[in-house]
């Protein structure tokens, strides 16, 4: 049974990256078997949608793009973290095996 480290290092750092920014929310750790940082993400974008409608429930119909677009801008800078965040986890995993080499 490989170890995690192993996993990690065996996957592809720009299909992590790719996975978590195109379908987002985190599926690029689910192609890395990362489940601490998937459902932490899961978490986080679930937060992020409640409290959008729960904010959003009374708005007027003026506001509402506005809160569409801050809702959107959020996800996307979520995306933009948990790709970084993927692909330098692969980059890191993988310096130890860089030097012994």
């Amino acid at each position: 049974m490989p170890s995690r480290e192993q996993i990690l290092a065996a996957s592809a750092g720009w299909v992590a990256v790719l996975l978590n920014v195109i379908p987002g929310l985190g599926a690029g750790y689910l192609y890395q078997r990362r489940w601490k940082a998937y459902w932490i993400t899961s978490a986080l974008a679930t937060a992020w949608f409640v409290a959008g409608a729960v904010l959003g429930q009374d708005a007027e119909p003026a506001a509402e793009a506005q809160n569409q677009l801050v809702g959107l801008i959020g996800l996307l800078l979520l995306a933009g973290g948990t790709a970084t965040e993927a692909g330098l986890a692969v980059k890191k995993v993988r310096e130890p095996l860089d030097e012994s080499a």
